[in-house]
């Protein structure tokens, strides 16, 4: 390394190739970001580690998932005074969301209010994040002002 190129904190090392030849002849592992390669047949089994009938199968039985607005009539209410799982959150979320895309802004401020005033103590919600019952209650704030606005 040239000593002109050693400025301390901001000195960095580059390597060249007779770096990277000497440090892969004698043994040492590869330098990080470089993943150690795998043999062909290692790759290969990857790739098909599910036979063509397993695959069939699979196919066979898989039905697209369609959202058409309707993800809050999925959410089961009153929620759990236990912590909320973050899926569960986030169908909360999405829900609010859905509605909202749709211009169903009433809506959206209603399943809003009724996920968050469930009289649990004033708290609204208390299983649900402070994250998430922010951002529910600038849904409802958004919603409110667009459904009196059409």
């Amino acid at each position: 390394m040239d000593p002109d190129l050693d400025a301390g904190l901001l000195g960095i090392h580059l390597s060249d190739s007779e770096d990277s030849a000497s440090s892969s002849s004698n043994g040492e592992e590869p330098a990080e970001g470089n993943p150690p390669k795998r043999d062909a047949a290692e790759a290969q089994s990857d790739r098909t580690a599910q036979s063509e009938e397993e695959f069939q199968a699979v196919r066979k039985g898989y039905v697209v998932k369609v959202e058409n607005g309707e993800i809050w009539k999925s959410i089961k209410l009153p929620l759990s005074t236990d912590r909320i799982p973050k899926p569960e959150a986030q169908a909360l979320l999405h829900a609010v969301e859905e509605l909202y895309f749709f211009r169903r802004y009433a809506e959206a401020a209603r399943f809003v209010r009724a996920v968050l005033d469930e009289g649990h103590d004033g708290n609204g919600a208390p299983g649900l994040d402070s994250d998430t019952r922010r951002l529910l209650r600038y849904y409802e704030k958004k919603c409110s002002e667009k459904a009196e606005c059409t």
